[in-house]
């Protein structure tokens, strides 16, 4: 917004700091990327005021904060006091390294629809390559202290089951699968009172998802949802914004070179050609030549930036002509295609004829790739079917210039080698010439060979003491192993498939993805010919039953597990007998079926010591540890936690660490052992947040808080709580165990109607009565029969009703009544 000049007030720290280096306006404007200089004239002048960018850029030139260049738009905003949130506000928005060329009112626009207190749902519609995830990066930016809870940025561009897009949301969140609620659920708990503005960018690939967007914003009231798609939702909330192809200059000023510059397409051009060539100067010629370009791209970001790239190669009059004698010939070519490919179409197709034969072949293959790819991954892909001879071109070779001319990209560094990506639009077009070359088949099996490789390799390691590290990698290549599967699972190869699921199943586990390692199983398990792969059949029989039985699914995991112990006896299989044999009885006595589950437990504790599992050892113990936790045997809970822990000690794994040390400490406190159940649990707090494993710390957190509560440290307790409570909002799960515990505390303090809000918080909006153990439940009844006889019933119901329409912030922030 432009102020009147008499209505302003001067930034003279600006324009001292710009005349200090006897800089111009103009001088500043060029070396900040800003569109012209009128716009730091303005800003000198107090009558505009820059954005968030281009303070930030300002800064960075005159290397000064925002208060020595007087960039502080509103100083009451610093001063105000304002309470600071439990967590620190979401950040997860990609950061970008090139300035946004000619969308500065689209970008004003858009934050100006965002800024209105009923808007829901932004969605920014246009074709490929029109820069709609750019333009959403930028407005994230401008709009980050607008969201007190922060920005979220969701890539959905590798997903195309809509199946697939509530856990995606929930990864991005890190929001694990943890217990029987159902994911959606936990995602919508989690977002329920969060000011947050939510990116799901990509989304027409996935268009069958729109109801559940729809759901999310009616779930959660404080929820800002912004998608990037080429298709709109039709939802009810949906405001649509239209992003259109960058400003072109018109056929009659094609040769008024005074004017080119200031059409946002050719000022993109100008700016990625001279990043690519320092060299290139403005002339007459080369700016005529540089419209004709853009008018023939029809102004579209992304084809301009690949056509910039290749001013190395050619001259923009020699680019122009060769590309007004392809074109049209292209453009008969594409019109077969989708109509949100044509027009895209036309430049890569351009980009991919001037490759050499070799770089195109290696072009065509590297397309099998999903979500980025090292070095090593595409050299295995380069050399099928080239092992005799060898290509002339190595991969690496081939690799650098595929990126030099901007059809890879280095998305980050893994070990000592980069990984590269491909656009999607840009993958697209590579499958496309990959399915024409005759060659799919054999380098998608080639590609899922490799990731099942890569899983197998990993699997062992997933156990040891340095996981973290083979850990990350699958996370790195999840879409890479999830394309994998899809074209296993699509051309029925049933034992390709099954041994991949086999090798993931505990990656899925300990990433919170139980719901999708389940459905790849059964689909896996459902295969034509899975049958006849027993030894691959039995280990995915088993994988699926542990998934199962850690989502509380135990009439599924019982059957699973029956028939995977069947086949592990019918193999001779010890090793996978004794797994199958000890999740299934542990599940059997949870069913309450004690004396088969003790006997099928028996003979699994006996073959993992026999064969020296130890790792194997340790989890079975933890998961029995767990079953005498809901039996109320603190006994049997201690010694299953401590051989356990003495198990995982010896393997080094410290996810099992933490766990037991967390369980004996459990009992210690519940033993009345104080001091030395802080010490365990602190023990156990410290290894998970060295893994940064949020379930674990939350659920360390809320034992910790009882035990300090049980010392009469209030304070101490209440810090946990809160912290837990944060934590497992994030996560969507567990919730209830923390305004339990501050009902708690507000007891001890005398605090009754408050204690009995918390309680009914828990009970009625996180269900805590279903995850409680029977011990548990029983003294949840009595400590609220206790308050309600001190209280009264209608001074009880009445604090029960406040409860019920209770938000978490309130439960964390309000002041404690008077009693």
């Amino acid at each position: 917004m432009v102020k009147k000049a008499s209505e302003a007030k001067p930034n003279l720290l600006l324009r001292t700091a710009r005349k200090e280096r006897g800089w111009t306006q103009q001088q500043v404007a060029d070396r900040i990327g800003a569109p012209q200089s009128l716009n730091v004239s303005r800003w000198e002048s107090g009558t505009a005021f820059p954005s968030a960018y281009y303070v930030m850029q300002l800064c960075q030139l005159f290397g000064k904060s925002v208060r020595e260049l007087g960039l502080i738009r509103d100083e009451a905003v610093l001063k105000s006091d304002s309470h600071p949130s439990p967590v620190p506000p979401l950040w997860t928005v990609p950061t970008f390294f090139t300035s946004l060329v000619g969308r500065e009112q689209d970008v004003d626009d858009a934050c100006e629809l965002l800024r209105q207190s009923e808007m829901r749902l932004l969605t920014l519609v246009g074709t490929g390559g029109v820069g709609k995830t750019r333009l959403a990066l930028q407005v994230a930016a401008e709009m980050r202290t607008s969201f007190a809870d922060g920005v979220c940025f969701v890539h959905l561009a590798s997903v195309s089951d809509p199946s697939f897009v509530v856990p995606t949301i929930a990864e991005a969140l890190d929001i694990k699968q943890i217990g029987e609620r159902p994911l959606f659920e936990r995602v919508k708990l989690s977002l329920r009172d969060r000011r947050i503005l939510l990116i799901l960018d990509n989304f027409e690939q996935v268009a069958a998802a729109a109801p559940q967007v729809e759901e999310l914003l009616a779930s959660c009231p404080t929820l800002t949802i912004m998608v990037t798609s080429r298709a709109v939702l039709h939802l009810q909330a949906e405001q649509v914004f239209t992003v259109s192809p960058l400003a072109l200059p018109p056929p009659e000023q094609l040769l008024k070179s005074e004017t080119l510059a200031s059409y946002a397409a050719v000022a993109l051009f100008l700016q990625r050609a001279q990043s690519a060539m320092s060299t290139l100067r403005q002339t007459p010629a080369n700016l005529h030549a540089i419209a004709e370009i853009c008018r023939h791209l029809d102004g579209l970001p992304l084809a301009i930036e690949l056509a910039a790239a290749r001013v190395r190669l050619l001259p923009p009059q020699a680019f122009a002509a060769r590309l007004k004698r392809g074109l049209p010939l292209l453009s008969v070519g594409a019109r077969t295609l989708p109509e949100r490919q044509q027009t895209l179409h036309h430049t890569l197709m351009w980009s991919y004829e001037l490759l050499s034969s070799e770089e195109q072949h290696l072009f065509r293959r590297l397309s099998v790739f999903s979500g980025g790819w090292t070095l090593d991954a595409a050299e295995t892909i380069w050399l099928v079917g080239q092992e005799t001879k060898g290509p002339k071109l190595s991969a690496l070779e081939g690799e650098a210039a595929l990126q030099d001319k901007s059809l890879l990209q280095q998305v980050g560094q893994e070990g000592e080698e980069p990984r590269l990506q491909m656009l999607i639009t840009v993958r697209e077009y590579g499958l496309e010439c990959l399915q024409a070359s005759g060659e799919e088949d054999l380098i998608r099996r080639a590609h899922a060979e490799y990731y099942l490789a890569l899983a197998e390799e990993a699997e062992p390691h997933l156990k040891e003491a340095e996981n973290r590290e083979w850990l990350a990698r699958l996370e790195r290549d999840q879409e890479n192993l999830r394309t994998a599967l899809e074209w296993s699972m699509t051309s029925e190869e049933a034992e390709l498939v099954l041994r991949i699921c086999g090798a993931l199943w505990e990656f899925w586990s300990r990433r919170g993805k139980r719901s999708e390692g389940r459905y790849w199983l059964k689909a896996a398990l459902g295969l034509p010919g899975a049958g006849a792969h027993h030894v691959a059949r039995a280990k995915a029989l088993y994988a699926a039953g542990y998934l199962a039985w850690h989502q509380n699914d135990l009439s599924e995991a019982n059957l699973l597990l029956r028939e995977s112990v069947a086949l592990y006896r019918a193999l001779e299989d010890d090793r996978g007998l004794a797994r199958a044999l000890g999740i299934l009885g542990v599940i059997i006595q949870r069913q309450g079926y004690l004396a088969e589950g003790r006997s099928l437990v028996e003979e699994s504790l006996t073959l993992h010591r026999k064969l020296g599992n130890n790792w194997e050892l340790a989890n079975l113990l933890q998961n029995l540890s767990y079953v005498a936790w809901w039996q109320g045997d603190l006994t049997r809970v201690a010694a299953f936690a401590e051989e356990s822990l003495i198990l995982a000690r010896g393997v080094g794994d410290k996810s099992l660490i933490a766990s037991a040390l967390h369980s004996i400490g459990y009992v210690a406190w519940r033993q009345g052992d104080l001091v030395r159940a802080a010490t365990l649990v602190e023990e156990s707090l410290m290894l998970l947040r060295e893994l940064d494993d949020k379930p674990g710390i939350a659920g360390s957190l809320d034992t910790r808080g009882s035990i300090a509560l049980a010392q009469h440290d209030l304070e101490h307790a209440r810090k946990c709580y809160h912290e837990g409570f944060a934590l497992s909002r994030q996560l969507g799960d567990n919730i209830g165990w923390y305004p339990v515990g501050l009902a708690r505390v507000a007891a001890a303090e005398g605090h009754f109607k408050r204690a009995v809000s918390l309680f009914a918080l828990a009970e009625t909006a996180y269900g805590i009565t279903e995850i409680m153990s029977p011990d548990e439940h029983a003294a949840f009844e009595r400590e609220l029969a206790a308050i309600r006889s001190q209280l009264g019933e209608v001074v009880f119901a009445a604090a029960w009703a406040e409860g019920i329409s209770m938000t978490a912030e309130q439960a964390l922030t309000d002041p404690v009544p008077a009693t």
